[in-house]
């Protein structure tokens, strides 16, 4: 496939400007805010580069779509997908990123840095034996590259992450895998669930009532995506203590609206979507590494199957 015509767009459109126009690479490009991509740029591109589709999206002549991000359910899901046009998505460090974020809240919550920054407050000398992380029965859903980099550093931890995906086969750093279909048998013994996976029509409002029920005062993180939970019956969850602890970096709609309960529960921590946010410099090199195997028939190691959505 031979690519000319690049339009990179998104919000660190231009400190991609200044590192690819330094690269002198033989390619015509137009760098343009999400909010000034006209119908021109997207008809006179080969190749799209952003983190979803502007408000006017169209194919056009394009070949290619490159998704800044590790999701592409901003691209596919509940949209018409073209059958020629292929779609990449980044892949760079997002598994580590996400991992720390994740350990950072464990091992906040084990080592009871909320209790004693309580009792500093009062003055008060207290002692409250911290837990550790060893003993945790951790689930993590999604057994992919972000999940097997989370099973990774648990393990380096002496946890024994349990893994959960479709087909339930064996992946690194996993004492096991379970499927969809069996996970209620490693749900109740769960300390924390740990959410990785992508959006689809299949995990759409996934974590629902039936799901939490089966939790018993566990910690939840959500590092996957927004609208794979259901945020009603996270809600009931934490009313009822199945869930203990809410973590959560991505919601349905973001930003979060001001007047969303989340924001005030007690028991919920919110952050904005920073768990693994996309460096220009990476954003560049999985472009270019992209461009250049793309161009030279080579495999596509971060090609998305459209039909799975991931």
């Amino acid at each position: 496939m031979e690519i000319q015509n690049i339009l990179i767009t998104g919000r660190i459109y231009q400190e991609m400007a200044q590192i690819l126009l330094k690269e002198k690479i033989d390619k015509d490009f137009r760098f343009v805010s999400e909010n000034e991509v006209s119908l021109d740029d997207l008809l006179w591109a080969d190749a799209y580069v952003g983190f979803c589709p502007t408000e006017n999206f169209q194919f056009g002549n394009m070949k290619w779509v490159h998704s800044l991000g590790a999701g592409v359910d901003r691209f596919l899901f509940n949209r018409e997908w073209k059958e020629d046009v292929l779609l990449t998505r980044t892949v760079c460090s997002f598994g580590q990123k996400i991992s720390e974020y994740c350990l950072s809240y464990i091992l906040r919550d084990l080592q009871g840095h909320d209790v004693y920054a309580w009792y500093q407050s009062k003055r008060q000398w207290k002692q409250v034996v911290p837990k550790s992380i060893q003993e945790q029965n951790i689930v993590v859903y999604g057994t992919g590259a972000v999940g097997q980099e989370v099973a990774k550093n648990l393990f380096s931890l002496g946890v024994k992450p349990i893994g959960v995906s479709r087909s339930g086969a064996a992946k690194p750093y996993f004492s096991e895998v379970v499927p969809v279909s069996r996970a209620a048998d490693v749900m109740v013994k769960a300390d924390w669930v740990i959410n990785t996976l992508p959006l689809t029509k299949e995990t759409y409002k996934f974590f629902d009532d039936e799901f939490f029920y089966r939790l018993q005062n566990a910690g939840f993180i959500n590092v996957g995506r927004g609208a794979t939970v259901d945020d009603e019956a996270l809600l009931n969850a934490l009313e009822k203590r199945y869930v203990r602890l809410a973590v959560l970096d991505v919601f349905t709609k973001e930003p979060l609206s001001t007047d969303s309960p989340l924001w005030q529960h007690p028991n919920v921590i919110i952050t904005p979507h920073i768990s693994a946010l996309t460096s220009p410099e990476e954003a560049v090199q999985s472009f270019l590494t992209t461009l250049k195997h793309i161009e030279e028939n080579k495999p596509i190691v971060n090609k998305v199957d459209v039909l799975k959505g991931y």
